[in-house]
């Protein structure tokens, strides 16, 4: 497949389309990582215009007044292999219709501190933002190997809030 690699930093914009572009943000893992952001982008009718007829709306915008503005809702949002600092450090990902994102581990007797030092999340860390997800789908993967998937889909099931279990997905 042909492809062309184009270097990015966290802060970035990459135009897709005129109704997509996509942001990255930085992750925390062992070496330098990014997440990314795909962004719906639509024109809006300022608010100051709302209730104006076509007409007075067509002759602002022949006077040169910018009518409309570029409203951004996040789609979907990808992090990677990332600690919960990658989740907290970019909060439009709670607001993504579908987030993509790891989780390691999810018996208690793993220490979190080593897992966070290693760049992964525990489901306790998702458990702990439960309230934050706005997310209509979170897509859980990049489980340890050290389960199976019944043990994993078990968690899932038994420690979820109510609030998330009918939104996420493994990918096992």
């Amino acid at each position: 497949m042909n492809c062309n690699l184009v270097p990015v930093k966290a802060g970035d914009r990459i135009e897709l389309s005129r109704e997509h572009v996509v942001s990255a943000f930085e992750t925390k893992h062992t070496v330098p990582s990014l997440g990314y952001i795909v962004w719906e982008r639509r024109k809006k009718l300022r608010p100051e215009f709302v209730g104006l007829t076509q007409d007075q709306i067509r002759d602002l915008r022949l006077s040169g007044k910018e009518v409309a503005m570029e409203v951004r809702s996040p789609l979907v949002c990808y992090t990677g292999d990332t600690s919960p600092e990658g989740l907290d450090g970019c909060s439009d990902l709670f607001n993504a219709q579908v987030l993509i994102t790891e989780v390691t581990f999810f018996r208690p007797e793993h220490r979190k501190e080593k897992i966070h030092k290693f760049g992964h999340m525990h489901l306790d860390d998702i458990i702990e933002r439960a309230d934050r997800f706005k997310n209509e789908l979170l897509i859980f993967g990049h489980f340890s190997t050290r389960y199976n998937e019944q043990q994993f889909e078990r968690a899932l099931q038994q420690r979820l809030p109510a609030t998330l279990k009918d939104r996420v997905v493994a990918w096992l």
